[in-house]
């Protein structure tokens, strides 16, 4: 089976209400997944050490993680993102960057198909929140756009 028939199922299967597609053609033989619209969390979040009552400091003192202002370009797939086209190629965008609607900002191989992610939105890279190489779930932030 091409590359364009299979980018064609996936599309089929990404803008159905279906939720797996499988087909078989000659000896070969493909199955498409859709995952749930909702962002799947990778990593399980890790329990603090128990701090003794006493100790323990009110919860108005608390460090409150910085919130990241600006518009986020989420994944539209599972699979790895990569900041380049190519590893000898320089990244797509860098920090301060800015960007128009369209431009491409990373791929994401997903089935051995590399997809190139365009920004949503005009603006300027504020940060790249994931690392070159990593994998990435359906509707993980990977940029801010400022």
């Amino acid at each position: 089976m091409d590359l364009r028939k299979l980018k064609t199922l996936i599309d089929l299967v990404a803008d159905s209400g279906i939720a797996e597609l499988e087909i078989t053609e000659g000896e070969g033989k493909v199955r498409i997944v859709k995952f749930s619209q909702a962002p799947v969390m990778a990593v399980a979040p890790v329990a603090a050490a128990p701090v003794p009552a006493a100790a323990a400091a009110p919860a108005a003192e608390a460090p409150v993680a910085p919130v990241v202002q600006g518009h986020q370009v989420k994944a539209p797939m599972v699979g790895t993102f990569y900041r380049s086209p190519n590893p000898s190629s320089p990244a797509f965008v860098e920090v301060g960057q800015a960007v128009k609607e369209g431009d491409p900002v990373c791929i994401i191989e997903a089935m051995k198909l590399l997809n190139e992610i365009e920004a949503d939105k005009s603006g300027v890279i504020k940060e790249i929140l994931v690392e070159n190489g990593e994998p990435v779930e359906y509707g993980q932030p990977l940029f801010i756009i400022a």
